[in-house]
C-alpha cells in the first residue's frame, strides 16, 4: 500500500516560494542600482565641460563611466 504524506510535497512548495523571493530580491536589487546609476548620470551631466575635463571624463564619457564600461588607460589626458 502507498501513502503519500504531506510532507513530501513541502519541498517543491518551499522551493517555489524560495525561488520567487530570490527574484524578486534580484529584480528589487536591479531596480536600486538602475536608480543610482540613472542619478549619478544626471550629477555629472550637470557640471562643466572644465570640471568634467578635471575628473578626467568628457561628456560622451559620462555613461560608460558611471556603468564601468570605461577604459581609464585607453583615455587620452588633454
Amino acid at each position: 500500500m502507498t501513502t503519500i504524506s504531506s510532507a513530501a510535497a513541502s519541498p517543491a512548495r518551499s522551493s517555489m516560494t524560495g525561488g520567487l523571493l530570490r527574484l524578486l530580491r534580484e529584480w528589487g536589487d536591479a531596480l536600486a542600482t538602475y536608480w543610482v546609476r540613472r542619478e549619478a548620470i544626471k550629477t555629472l551631466r550637470q557640471l562643466d565641460d572644465r570640471t568634467l575635463r578635471d575628473i578626467g571624463l568628457s561628456r560622451c564619457q559620462i555613461e560608460p563611466a558611471v556603468a564601468g564600461d570605461l577604459d581609464m588607460e585607453l583615455v587620452r589626458i588633454r
